[in-house]
This record gives structure tokens, sequence and C-alpha cells, in this order.
């Protein structure tokens, strides 16, 4: 098995990898051996606007806005190629920082190579609108232009990933950046970095400044950001939010879920139980789009919940470095006490513990056992409130509007799915359900094609699709007048 190590990482501003300002440095220990696995530049406001101030230099009068989208699209699918070169070791970084099993590490950068992939495809396909019939005289232009500066601030549980749903698409598109990992998670962006000055993006394009908050409350609240992006809680999306509305910033925000997935009495049973396992335990439940909160029609009820504590007592939790396990250890003491918190409140209000429930017994790390209550009523915290942890909800209901209801009761609006053989019955859950994505008899199936975000407290905007450059653009109406004035005063 490979063995924990520790990785010392640099700050890339304006093109050079560099230590913070005042010279002081953060470690990050293993949320799962308890050993530190990594050293990072502690980079302050002071740090933030110098990177700001360069990706506004290379956005105002660098060449990286004038490239044209073949170049950009070039420089993107070699930072895809490096890394794809790269891709054990960023595996192993995510591992060590955030807990995460090996194999799900792998797949993920697998996907990030793809995501990088078709961001360049999207650097050829940024165009407007034409309107040539506005009158004899007249031919109209709407042209879309990169929007400026974006500030990226990036969440802990998806790292790469997700610094992968936002970057590759701004520069596509011609802005540049200035970006934030979590404190928790910072190599592998830090990594990128260096991808990224070896694919010959030029200097300032792209800045990586690692630290704590208020790194990324700087890029929220400095006028010379154009916009900011943001993943993570709902609460802090809110303030970024809020800082972003001082300057009149864009926001695009991905935010949390409380995902429900609804199994009806002619469900492929089998499948969504697998299905259900997999997408409460899948990255520990630390995953906006956890599939936390099971609906299950009363007909099968009993059978289904049999069986879901049966596969669920067979999922492999321990070290993340073994290939065999599928759960790890949760990210941080900090979320854990949150987990612990909900179990407790699910317990205190009625809910039926079926399995779990308590930290599991280790040498080291930090590890929660799979955990499942039945009985639990659509008004319970842990039936509306996102736990960010390997616990599953399960409500019951009779009809499919009844399951509506409740699918719709929270404040958020992320994901959800239905399980029939019913055509008739998944479009109508899909029409009705308030949330960005519906999955039908599958879940948490994601493609780079495919736009991502949410409905109500869930975020503003998408990610992935052929949308996702939107996102990074301005529109410009160009009006042309070929013809005579016709004239105001005579």
């Amino acid at each position: 098995m490979t063995q924990v190590k520790k990785f010392d990482h640099k700050m890339l501003i304006d093109g050079k990898f560099i230590e913070s300002i005042d010279g002081e440095r953060f470690e990050r220990i293993s949320p799962s051996h308890d050993q530190v696995v990594g050293s990072y530049p502690l980079g302050k406001r002071a740090d933030a606007k110098i990177a700001i101030a360069a990706a506004r230099k290379a956005f105002d009068k660098g060449e990286w806005p004038k490239w044209s989208g073949a170049q950009r699209a070039a420089a993107l699918r070699k930072v895809a190629d490096l890394i794809d070169l790269n891709k054990e070791e960023l595996a192993l970084i995510e591992v060590l920082e955030s807990g995460k099993p090996i194999s799900q590490a792998r797949d993920e950068m697998n996907a990030t190579v793809g995501l990088w992939y078709y961001a360049a495809t999207l650097a050829q396909h940024s165009y407007g609108d034409s309107h040539n019939a506005i009158g004899e005289d007249y031919l109209g232009i709407i042209v879309k232009e990169p929007i400026g500066v974006v500030g990226c601030i990036t969440p802990w549980n998806f790292p790469l990933l997700i610094v992968s749903q936002k970057l590759p698409y701004a520069l596509a598109v011609g802005c540049t950046a200035v970006v934030k990992p979590s404190q928790l998670t910072t190599g592998t962006t830090l990594k990128l970095a260096q991808y990224i000055t070896e694919a010959g993006i030029p200097a300032g394009v792209v800045n990586v400044v690692s630290g704590y908050g208020e790194v990324g409350a700087e890029f929220s609240e400095n006028p010379d950001v154009d916009m900011v992006t943001f993943t993570g809680s709902t609460t802090i999306g809110k303030r970024v939010m809020a800082a972003a509305a001082e300057t009149m910033k864009k926001v695009e925000l991905e935010l949390g879920g409380k995902n429900p997935q609804i199994i009806m009495n002619d469900a492929d049973l089998e499948a969504a139980v697998d299905a259900t396992v997999f997408g409460v335990y899948f990255n520990q439940g630390e995953c906006c789009n956890s599939g936390s909160r099971i609906l299950v029609q009363r007909g099968i009820a009993k059978e289904f919940i049999a069986k879901v504590v049966e596969k669920s007592k067979r999922v492999p939790v321990g070290d993340p470095l073994d290939p065999n396990v599928l759960v790890g250890s949760i990210a941080s003491d900090a979320q854990l006490e949150t987990i612990e918190k909900y179990v407790g409140e699910g317990k205190a209000n009625g809910a039926e513990l079926l399995l779990g429930g308590g930290v599991k017994s280790t040498a080291a790390g930090r590890f929660y056992e799979p955990t499942i209550f039945a009985g639990v009523k659509k008004d319970m915290s842990i039936a509306k409130e996102e736990i960010f942890g390997p616990v599953l909800s399960i409500l019951e209901f009779d009809t499919l509007e009844e399951a509506i209801d409740i699918a719709n009761s929270t404040l958020f609006g992320l994901s959800s799915g239905i399980w029939t053989k019913d055509i008739n019955s998944a479009i109508k859950f899909s029409k009705a359900v308030r949330s960005g994505t519906v999955w039908v008899n599958c879940w948490m199936d994601g493609f780079p094609e495919m736009s991502f975000g949410g409905y109500k407290e869930s975020g503003i905007g998408r990610e992935l699709g052929r949308h996702a450059v939107d996102e990074f653009t301005e529109l410009k109406t160009i009006a042309i007048n070929t013809g005579e004035r016709k004239m105001w005063i005579k």
C-alpha cells in the first residue's frame, strides 16, 4: 500500500511560484492518518490584492483575451493532457488531504481531464446573434465578451474536480482568474497551477492564492474582480453574494442540497437499492448531490428498507489508501461534530435508528459508520437539512403527488431522482420537482455536456454544458445604421 507522504507547495501569482508576503505557511493533517501531508503558503488579503492586480493587468493589457478560440482551446487541451499524465500523484494528494478512497479519487482525475477537454471545445463555440431583419438600413449584432477577472472559490470535498467545473470555462472565453482553494484540500489546485504554466497560458491569466477565508472575502469585495463563482455551503454562499453586491459583481453559486430519490412500487428494486447505498455513502456523504433523503412508496417500503440495511452493512469503511475501501474518513473534526449533532437530533425527534449512528473505532482518523434512519417525517431536521455525512433518512409515501410535495418541501433544489418503470410517473415527477437535475432510473450520473446547478437556495447559475461559458460573458449589442439618418430636428 502507498505510504503516507508530505507534499510542499507554493502559490502562483503573475506567473511566479512564490511564498506569501509575510512568509507564513500552514499545514494539512490527513483526516485519515493524523499525519502532516501538506504545507502551503498562508496567503492573506495583501497576497490576494497582488493576485487580483495581476489578473486585472492580464485581462486589460494582456494577450489572452485577444487569442483566438482555437489558440485558447489548444492551451486548455495541453492542461488536460498534463492532468492526465500526473493523475496518479493528484489522486494521492486528494486522498491524503480529503480522506476519500483512492479508487474514487482516480475516477475523479479522469473526470477532470474530461472537463478540460470539453471546455476546450467551447472556446471555439462562444458566439452571439445577428439581426438583418430590423430595417433596410440596419444590421444588429449581439456579441458575447469575456466578463473580465473571475474569482473562483472552491470547496474541500472535490477540490480539483470543482475548480475544473469553473476555471477552464472562464478561460475558454478569454477571462482571467484568481483562485482560492479550500484550506483543507489545497494541494491539487496548486499542482494544477503548475500545469497551467507548463501549457503556455500567459503569466497573470491564472493566479492561485492559498489561505483562509480572508482571501475569498477579498475576491468577493474587491472592485477589480468582475465576477465571483463559489461552491460551498448555502450559509457562506449568502455571505459571498452579499459582499459581491457592494460592487455589483456577477455571482455564480453552487450550494447545498437535500436531494430526494423517489422509489415507486414498480421500481427495479435491486438497482434502486444499490443506487441508494451508493448515493448516500459516496465520498462519505460529503457531497452536495448526496442522495441522503429517500422517499419510498409504502407498498415496497418494508422490503426496500431491509435490503438497504443489509447492503449498507457490507460497505467497506477504512483507510482510503486501500483500493478495496469505498468509504474513507470524514474531512475534519468540525464536520464530524456536525454529523453527530444531526444524528442526535434524529434520535431525539423519534426517528428509528436502524444502522450505525456512531464513530468507528480506529487507531487514527475520523471514520463514521454508515447510518440509516427510518420512520422519518418531513419536518425533522434530518429530513430537510444538509448533513454532509454518511447518514440516510427514509420517508414513506402513498401517492406520487405526496412524494412530489415532500420532495419540494425543503429550501434546497439541487438534484432529485425517481425509480419507476412507468414513463408517465417519470415525466410527471420530472416536470413538477423543483430541482436543477432530475435523474430517472439512475443517480449521480454526470457528463461534461449536461448543465449542473440548483433551484432555490441551492444556488444561482449553471456549470458544465454548453451554457456554462455564458456565466463568464457579457452580452453587447451593436446597432449599425447603413443608411442616412432621419433627422430629429429639420
